[in-house]
């Protein structure tokens, strides 16, 4: 039976994988974006800035007017900001929070009210393996993630009552357009680094975020799944 789902930041990389295989499957998807939309006509662009409340509350008011309410979402959007701690300014640190984590509490309680009703629901954080073995220059961008964790089990505690589950998907070096820009020598060196001695893809991530969605997993909640070829293995 198709869905509505949402997939914030759903214009490029994961999000976009992951808006195209709910699509491909005949769900009703929606995806935010800041600046540029996908080309995707069989998905609902709205733009969107996922730190600022107001725009979160517009753009969810857009989709229940279009689509229905939202039954699934996979909070996705994000921002990087790196640098060694001795030179990365608080600014940098706190609107990583900010995009990250913070616009993740922001989306899932916006969508939790229609699931609450429904008695039904799904809600995905897109985290990182980052997020529990920690990287240099990434302080800001691992903390945030580590959070999305914390955040999850208390709202999966929280809804549970109500049959909505709560679950997070760690993805590890994962080819995305971010991962492209870098030097051949610096992804050998990840790819080397990962035990399966590959990249992941996105289709990968969306493939598990899929699953996670599913009725199949009605019994998955605050759980950790880590897509990351065991980059993360006893993180």
């Amino acid at each position: 039976m198709s869905k509505v789902i949402l997939v914030t930041g759903g214009n490029r990389g994961i999000g976009l994988a992951v808006a195209r295989a709910f699509a491909a499957a005949g769900d009703r998807v929606a995806v935010t974006y800041r600046s540029a939309p996908p080309g995707d006509t069989d998905l609902l662009a709205v733009q969107c800035d996922v730190t600022d409340a107001a725009q979160v509350d517009a753009a969810f008011d857009e989709i229940e007017a279009k689509l229905g309410p939202v039954e699934v979402l996979v909070s996705n959007a994000g921002i990087t900001k790196d640098n060694l701690v001795l030179r990365m300014k608080d600014d940098d640190f706190t609107s990583v929070l900010d995009a990250n984590l913070t616009a993740g509490f922001r989306v899932a309680k916006r969508a939790v009210k229609a699931m609450m009703k429904a008695r039904t629901g799904r809600i995905i954080f897109v985290s990182s393996v980052v997020g529990s073995i920690g990287q240099a220059g990434q302080a800001n961008y691992a903390a945030s993630k580590a959070g999305l964790v914390g955040l999850a089990r208390s709202l999966a505690k929280e809804f549970a009552s109500r049959n909505i589950t709560v679950n997070v998907v760690a993805p590890g070096p994962i080819v995305t357009d971010m991962l492209d820009a870098l030097p051949e020598e610096k992804r050998a060196a990840m790819a080397e680094a990962v035990p399966l001695g590959r990249l992941g893809s996105a289709e990968e991530v969306a493939a598990v975020i899929q699953f996670i969605a599913s009725d199949a997993a009605a019994y998955v909640t605050g759980a950790i799944i880590p897509v990351d070829g065991g980059l993360g293995m006893g993180g």
